[in-house]
This record gives structure tokens, C-alpha cells and sequence, in this order.
């Protein structure tokens, strides 16, 4: 499984319950309707929790200025992506996420970068594979 990673910090002129609004209700239903051009699995928005106990781990390791959320896109793997990207209603949603995008995010402050999974273990209720890593 390949996972695209966004963290995801707002443009100055945002309040992170701006940010967060316009992200879940505009954002999110742009990219659900471009899923099938893109041929994503799975699309997640992981929203920032504020408060004193979020700040007290953030700081605890050290942590400066935290995240507004995590946006997660998942594939089969790299053939799919690169497959579905390239196609002209690959590109044509790419380019209208990008511009929905430059509303909300400071993209300049917002790494993004692909993963695959390289360890997992579960908790209670959970099967482990042979190898350490849980099927998905």
C-alpha cells in the first residue's frame, strides 16, 4: 500500500477552525468526486486537536508550532499512482485540487511526501502478520 502524506499547516489569514471548516466541507467533497480519477483507495483528513493536553505532548518532545491536520491518500501501490496521474483526468483533477489547495494552505509550509508502510503492530482485538505488519 502507498500512502500519500500532506501535513497541513493554514494561510496566516485563517483561524484553524477556518481552516478546518473550509477544508472538511469544500476540500473533502473535491477530492471524493476526483477519487476515481485519481483511482485512490482511501481519503482522509486528520484534524489537529487544540487544547492543553494536545499542547502538553506536542511540547513534551520538543515540538514547535504543530500541524492544522494530516491529509492521508492511499493507493495499491506506486504503478497505480503514477498510472492514474498521468492520465488526462489524472491531471485534470491534480490541477483542481492544487488550485482549491492555494485557498486554504500555505503550501510553502506544508511538506507532502509518499510512504509505504514499513512496520506495523496492533493492539487489543488485532492480528499480527508473520512478518510484524497487519494486513490493511
Amino acid at each position: 500500500m502507498l500512502t500519500l502524506v500532506f501535513c497541513l499547516r493554514r494561510r496566516p489569514e485563517l483561524s484553524r477552525e477556518e481552516f478546518q471548516r473550509y477544508w472538511r466541507e469544500n476540500h473533502g467533497p473535491l477530492m471524493k468526486s476526483n477519487m476515481q480519477a485519481f483511482d485512490a483507495r482511501k481519503y482522509q483528513q486528520w484534524h489537529t486537536m487544540g487544547g492543553p493536553d494536545a499542547d502538553r505532548i506536542m511540547y513534551s518532545r520538543g515540538g514547535s508550532d504543530d500541524y492544522d491536520g494530516v491529509a492521508v491518500v492511499w493507493w495499491d501501490d506506486l504503478a497505480h499512482f503514477v498510472a492514474a496521474t498521468g492520465t488526462d483526468d489524472g491531471r485534470v483533477a491534480g490541477r483542481e485540487m492544487y488550485k482549491d489547495e492555494l485557498n486554504f494552505i500555505d503550501l510553502e509550509n506544508s511538506p507532502i511526501f509518499m510512504t509505504e508502510v514499513g512496520y506495523e503492530a496492533t493492539g487489543v482485538g488485532g492480528t499480527d502478520g508473520a512478518d510484524g505488519a497487519a494486513s490493511l
